[in-house]
């Protein structure tokens, strides 16, 4: 009997266990939820030779930040793959280990090929989607457009199902369609509860919509359902921070960071434990509220062990915040990256904002703003910079400048906040 996948592609297993747990971790996987590891744990232990088990477990480790096992389990599953897998299984494979080993463009490159041939081949289409993939990290200023553009030629093969909805759907809302995102999303969910991508996704549909209350809703009734154990439970716990800090509510937003996402709270992967603890750090003090320092210290801390070497263009973004704040004059030129000159302006303007020149703030960013979006992440992080912007605007006397910044934020969605900065630049 052959094998196949939830999506109807061949297995190279004889096993029906392995096969099964396949499926179940992949599922586990693709939604984000515990449970994944074990179950490609318990394949592998079943059929040895079963050469995607172990590359779906390569993939899970590099989500986790664990370099050199995601490596040696990959390099285990190409030899498998090269003995006993179809060319869909050797094609796949290959392109997680261009990925796992530091090739992102090759491995975006030939992922866009593989999926030509097999469209419904979905770790490989999971490669270039979301705030973290390969089309995020690829530099490129329109990479929201070419995720959208990639779920949309793929779509056919897919239909109803609830993974590809979850990411076609917040495709959309990162493009600036957040109401077209947002009811695809909605779906996703419908058909999968347990499915922490798709309340992620409605977080950001949420936050560019301007529903604070509506996302402070679903992520306080959903969350307990996940658990701390939830890769994605600290993330999603960010959102709700920034909802607080949106309503003004500094205090509370401080708690739910203390108590959820900081290093020490949170068992989340190393690139979101550093991006969002000092995403927030950052905003919070730019807001004009006091930070800790044992919280900055922490931050930095556990950023030096995490990265000590720098990272892509996202973590070099957030790892110019924990300098700029910690007085870390070590860190004060960014490493390179396929981002270009943004990254090193955006740390001389995080340094210039902490030394408290904020029109040498303004006057780095601005030029600059519309190509922070080469950093990759979403929107609702990237945000970050043009609040650093916007603040170093109005601290500067820049009013009219501040003034049509924030009227074009306004436009886009409501917010508390921005709203009483606008009243304040007014009167």
């Amino acid at each position: 009997m052959t094998h196949r996948d939830r999506y109807g592609l061949e297995l190279s297993t004889a096993s029906d266990a392995a096969a099964a747990l396949y499926r179940e971790g992949s599922d586990l996987l693709l939604a984000t939820w515990p449970g994944a590891a074990e179950a490609f744990d318990a394949a592998i232990a079943d059929d040895p030779d079963f050469a995607l088990a172990r590359a779906s477990r390569a993939r899970l480790h590099a989500i986790r930040g664990e370099a050199g096992q995601a490596r040696a389990a990959i390099a285990a599953a190409r030899a498998l793959a090269e003995r006993h897998g179809t060319e869909r299984e050797r094609g796949q494979v290959a392109i997680l280990a261009l990925a796992i080993e530091g090739h992102p463009a090759q491995a975006l490159r030939q992922a866009l090929a593989h999926l030509d041939t097999w469209p419904r081949d979905a770790l490989v289409l999971s490669l270039p989607l979301g705030a973290f993939g390969l089309f995020a990290f690829s530099g490129m200023a329109d990479h929201d457009q070419a995720r959208v553009d990639l779920c949309e030629r793929h779509a056919r093969h897919y239909g109803d199902d609830w993974w590809f909805l979850t990411y076609r759907g917040w495709s959309h809302v990162e493009n600036g369609d957040p109401g077209a995102g947002r009811a695809l999303v909605q779906r996703a969910f419908a058909l999968r509860r347990h499915n922490a991508n798709a309340v992620h996704a409605l977080a950001h549909a949420m936050f560019e919509e301007g529903s604070g209350q509506e996302a402070e809703a679903l992520v306080a009734g959903w969350l307990p359902e996940y658990g701390r154990a939830g890769l994605l439970y600290g993330h999603i716990s960010w959102h709700q921070a920034l909802v607080a800090l949106d309503d003004g509510d500094a205090a509370r937003a401080l708690a739910i960071y203390t108590d959820r996402v900081q290093p020490q709270a949170t068992l989340a992967a190393p690139i979101n434990i550093v991006t969002d603890g000092a995403s927030f750090l950052w905003r919070l003090h730019a807001y004009g509220h006091a930070v800790p320092k044992p919280l900055w210290e922490e931050a930095a801390a556990y950023a030096d062990r995490a990265f000590p070497k720098g990272g892509n263009a996202f973590v070099e973004v957030h790892l110019a915040m924990l300098a700029a704040a910690t007085g870390d004059r070590a860190r004060a030129e960014a490493g390179a990256t396929v981002a270009g000159p943004v990254v090193p302006a955006i740390h001389r303007a995080l340094l210039a904002f902490a030394d408290g020149d904020y029109g040498g703030c303004a006057r780095i960013l601005a030029p600059v703003a519309a190509e922070v979006v080469r950093i990759g992440g979403s929107h609702a992080q990237r945000e970050v910079i043009e609040d650093t912007l916007l603040i170093a605007l109005m601290r500067s006397g820049a009013a009219a400048q501040a003034r049509a910044l924030l009227d074009d934020r306004l436009h886009r969605r409501p917010s508390r906040r921005d709203s009483g900065w606008r009243a304040a630049l007014v009167a």
